[in-house]
């Protein structure tokens, strides 16, 4: 353990070090960081950045009695080790361990959970309109990046602060990048403040001056409002913060400790909402990761003298990430329609060789889905065939695009929703097991699930021949190294797979619940039971001749998905074999997620503890098996 971070159990501790100790402290916990993150993965590259930064936030003010709200959070890292949970950092998003996120329940110091982008500025304006409500005296302040902002919720958010004028503060981290680099015009703005940083040095030095002048010094100020507005015009284009009802603080350098605290401590003395703009270097401190901040954003474990990712997959076999990247290469080399949106993620989800091949035909709209969704339903109705590429846990975020502006009007968007299922050590902000249940619910919408990477090849082929939207949702990692050489064919709608028969009990699975319901089916049949499996392939439509058929025979199924319960796949087939009138008692069972949040862990251990794994559901399907 370093020496001056073996000192720090809690911000009160880091309080007594004299200032000058801080940049060593920093250093330290640099090391310390990359040391633990090397073995367990995680956020490395945006928690380098914010080394300093986060030091300054707990010098400058009292938490927990002050309220730090971590946008997104995987910069939240130095902010738990600062607060009582350095002994913990090795059991960093592992199984029972803490978690990669602020999280409410895991420490009085993480005042808001989160997970998702965008939800700092109105989380903090919250707090501080309650603070205000209650007669409390604390400081709220809401850290957000430049990637975050480019979301729609932040300039809501920015928009109602700036109207109800409450004390808050606002940092914003500036490193130029979110997961990718950034883009568009808050981008472009941003460069252009990071270029011209005159007026605000300017406006504050000018304002110290003009107060220090006895009796005359506010009367003189307020006469100068008009002047120092000309002058913000002149300096810097647009002020858009300042036009949004914030005082601006910034640039200024968020490696600079001495800088930030000055900053920080003149931002808490002013009544009403304040922007600091800090600009930062993502990966600060490791050269693997100054050199690739994306690659090192969320990184698995890796080796620290090289920055190499060891090795989580059998070799050759490829991820489902790449099987969906090869394949809109192909399809789109065969049809100049087929365009591609990302929303900030275009390595995270397979899209960058897409974007190198057909720059023209690739758009990153930044971290925001909702106007992503819309925009492709503008595509589609124009007649191009656009494809959007999200982790199922973000789809979420564009609910209402994907209802009203795509499945209302029936427009051929391709949803590909990758991370569905458990994703393992992320945890419950980023499972994606919601998904088969809300689109379920919309008409017209088309729903595919691969048994492994050669059919998800079929579904995306499959989808650009239906005119129609179409939700095709696959699991994070490595496939099953099949060949991926066939020839293309469409699969037939709503049709499912049949791979095995049996006379007692066919197993059906939803995407990578097929394999597991295979190694189930093999050893109950060693035991005698006639146990079958079923590759669903469709959630929606489903296969409604099968199943009633399979009803009909009194055989009994069991479903296997990773999807909650509610509104899930079994839910929607035994809803219709009820409508149908060919239900019986105890025909039918659905092994899914129950009504709970699943935590983080490796996705093994996650299947143990929610019964998922191959012993658990030999049990219980032997047990449905013999009942009656």
């Amino acid at each position: 353990m370093s020496d001056l971070l073996n000192q720090i159990n809690s911000p009160a501790d880091l309080k007594k070090l004299p200032k000058g100790e801080l940049v060593n402290l920093a250093e330290e916990i640099r090391r310390f960081m990359i040391d633990n993150v090397s073995k367990t993965g995680g956020h490395l590259a945006p928690n380098l950045g914010v080394v300093e930064l986060t030091l300054a936030l707990h010098y400058v003010f009292d938490s927990p009695q002050d309220k730090f709200v971590w946008d997104v959070g995987h910069q939240s890292y130095i902010h738990k080790i600062l607060t009582g949970r350095r002994d913990q950092f090795h059991t960093l998003r592992q199984h029972k361990g803490i978690c990669g996120f602020p999280k409410c329940e895991e420490s009085e110091y993480d005042a808001f959970g989160t997970g998702h982008s965008s939800t700092s500025i109105s989380a903090a304006l919250g707090m501080a309109a309650a603070r205000d409500l209650q007669g409390d005296n604390y400081n709220v302040i809401g850290i957000i990046g430049d990637g975050a902002l480019t979301g729609g919720m932040a300039f809501e958010a920015l928009n109602n602060a700036g109207d109800l004028h409450k004390k808050m503060i606002v940092v914003l981290n500036d490193n130029e990048m979110s997961i990718a680099r950034n883009v568009g015009a808050m981008s472009e703005y941003l460069e252009r403040m990071r270029s011209e940083p005159t007026y605000s040095r300017i406006k504050r030095d000018v304002e110290v001056l003009i107060k220090s002048i006895p009796s005359v010094g506010e009367k003189v100020l307020k006469t100068a409002e008009r002047v120092k507005n000309s002058l913000k015009y002149m300096l810097v284009p647009g002020m858009l913060f300042e036009e949004f009802g914030f005082r601006y603080i910034g640039p200024i350098d968020g490696h600079n400790l001495e800088s930030v605290i000055s900053m920080l401590e003149y931002a808490k003395n002013i009544d009403g909402p304040v922007l600091v703009h800090v600009i930062t270097q993502k990966g600060r401190g490791y050269e693997p990761a100054e050199k690739n901040p994306d690659k090192f954003h969320g990184i698995s474990a890796f080796d620290v003298e090289t920055g190499t990712k060891l090795p989580s997959a059998p070799a050759g076999v490829k991820t489902y990430t790449e099987v969906f990247s090869s394949t809109m290469l192909e399809l789109a080399a065969q049809d100049e329609r087929i365009v591609a949106i990302s929303a900030a993620m275009p390595d995270g989800t397979g899209l960058t060789a897409f974007a190198n091949r057909y720059p023209e035909r690739f758009f990153d709209v930044g971290i925001a889905e909702q106007h992503a969704a819309t925009m492709a339903a503008g595509m589609a109705v124009s007649g191009l065939k656009p494809v959007l590429a999200l982790y199922s846990t973000f789809a979420q975020r564009a609910y209402d695009q994907i209802s009203h502006d795509i499945c209302l009007q029936n427009l051929p968007v391709i949803l590909a929703l990758d991370r569905a299922g458990l994703v393992g050590d992320d945890g419950a902000t980023h499972h994606g097991v919601f998904d088969l249940s809300y689109l379920s619910h919309l008409p017209n919408m088309v729903i595919m699930a691969p048994q492994h990477e050669a059919e998800l090849r079929e579904m995306l082929f499959t989808a650009f021949g239906l005119n129609c939207p179409v939700a095709i949702r696959y699991p994070r990692g490595a496939g099953l190294g099949l060949p991926l050489d066939q020839p293309l064919q469409a699969l037939p709608l709503a049709k499912a797979q049949v791979i095995s028969s049996g006379e007692r009990a066919m197993l059906v699975g939803v995407g990578n619940m097929v394999n597991v319901a295979e190694r189930v089916a093999e050893k109950l049949n060693r035991e005698g039971l006639s146990v079958g499996v079923v590759n669903a392939r469709f959630v929606k439509p489903f296969d409604e001749e099968l199943f009633i058929s399979l009803a009909q025979q009194g055989i009994k199924m069991i479903f296997l998905e990773e999807n909650v319960k509610a509104g899930g796949f079994a839910s929607n087939v035994i809803m219709k074999l009820l409508d149908k009138g060919c239900l019986q008692t105890n025909s039918c069972m659905s092994i899914a997620i129950e009504d709970e949040f699943v935590t983080h862990g490796s996705k093994d251990l996650l299947h143990q503890d929610l019964g998922f794994d191959v012993p658990s559901l030999v049990s219980k399907v032997r047990n449905f098996i013999n009942k009656n």
